[in-house]
């Protein structure tokens, strides 16, 4: 955290970060200063669509802490635990998750103190992430780790050293499983080999499953990636580390606003990671469905609709009146199709006609370009 508005090298090393903002607040109390920093607002207000660069990312406004305001003082405390911790953990080379780093500081203020530093978990969370946003590095980078979820397969091979281990991993021999995608794909991980033609995001794992046995990476030369769901911090880092080797990505996620949501996640970011907007977000990302606008190519799925509840109605509204969305025609019109026919459709209908369907649908919707931007 800095004390005025210059912008940090992005060179300088955590642990340096880190020893910087404590040195500053050091300074100002061997001044006999009231001990302050400057943290990046992160207000609904101060976030923004960047259009220009195509994902959410912080505006300039930012917040002044203060040690001696009675309203700050504790979370002033809080923020300078989590950071010593963190410096902690970087020398050590030790590695936790944000809920071990909840129960390291997890202790009494004193004797004669009957309060903890943290006594729940929702107290802890957005100071890291104000940590994360002030100091410009993503919280894998203090020894963070974030929620792993996500799984891979494809010709690439992975060089994945951890403690005093070093691997050769290859993803085209892991088998039903795939290999798990760790949540930091950074540090310690590097890519080799990668031989594909483009990305294949799927959203659910048994369709992933699917395509896997069907061997579809192998004919189609690609990289068949699952998040599971939601795609965690790991997963959308590592689909932006492949879009930067100049790899296209394509979406397949249910035809509804939550598997859009997800999509979009994945392409603008989302609201409450835009402090790293740049680092996650692939505004390259293509979605090739499924779509509303399928109902009227395929046949056979007026048959597979499901009916749209109202939370299903509600978030296609909601996606409506997102700048990032709104401004694509096609996207407006999809959204507008569920409000209107209050239908949706889930990937796993593409099974009906045959189980192996699905690889068509995809391979004709790359093949003719038929996605959404």
């Amino acid at each position: 955290m800095a004390k005025d508005d210059k912008v940090k090298g992005k060179e300088e090393s955590p642990k340096k970060l880190l020893e910087g903002f404590g040195s500053e607040i050091l300074a100002d109390i061997k001044s006999q200063k009231d001990p302050k920093f400057r943290t990046v607002s992160r207000t609904r207000s101060n976030i923004i669509y960047d259009q220009k660069k195509g994902f959410l990312t912080m505006g300039r406004a930012t917040e002044e802490r203060s040690f001696l305001n009675a309203a700050q003082t504790k979370r002033f405390m809080q923020t300078v635990a989590i950071a010593s911790k963190c410096h902690k953990f970087i020398k050590e080379n030790l590695h936790t998750s944000i809920r071990g780093l909840f129960y390291q500081l997890k202790y009494s203020l004193g004797e004669d103190i009957d309060e903890n530093i943290f006594s729940e978990q929702s107290e802890s969370n957005p100071l890291i992430e104000d940590l994360e946003a002030s100091l410009e590095v993503r919280r894998e980078d203090l020894n963070l780790n974030a929620t792993r979820r996500g799984v891979l397969a494809g010709n690439l091979k992975i060089i994945d050293t951890f403690g005093d281990e070093k691997e050769e991993i290859d993803a085209s021999k892991m088998g039903r499983s795939g290999w798990a995608i760790p949540s930091d794909v950074d540090n310690e991980i590097k890519f080799t080999e990668v031989k594909a033609k483009y990305i294949l995001i799927v959203e659910k794992d048994a369709i992933w499953q699917r395509l896997n046995e069907d061997g579809f990476w192998k004919k189609e030369n690609c990289i068949l990636i699952s998040p599971q769901g939601q795609a965690t911090r790991g997963t959308r880092r590592l689909i932006r580390k492949f879009a930067d080797m100049g790899l296209p990505v394509y979406v397949f996620n249910d035809g509804d606003a939550w598997g859009w949501y997800i999509y979009w996640t994945i392409k603008t970011g989302s609201i409450n990671l835009a402090y790293i907007g740049g680092d996650i977000a692939t505004p390259e990302a293509r979605f090739i469905g499924v779509t509303m606008s399928d109902l009227e190519k395929y046949e056979f799925l007026k048959k597979m609709t499901l009916k749209a509840n109202e939370v299903d109605l509600k978030r296609a509204q909601e996606m409506l009146e997102y700048p990032w969305i709104n401004c694509h025609k096609e996207w407006v019109d999809e959204l507008k199709k569920v409000l209107k026919l209050k239908q949706k459709l889930e990937q796993d209908t593409l099974q009906g006609p045959r189980l192996t369907f699905v690889g068509d649908y995809i391979r004709d919707k790359i093949k003719n370009k038929d996605f959404l931007p």
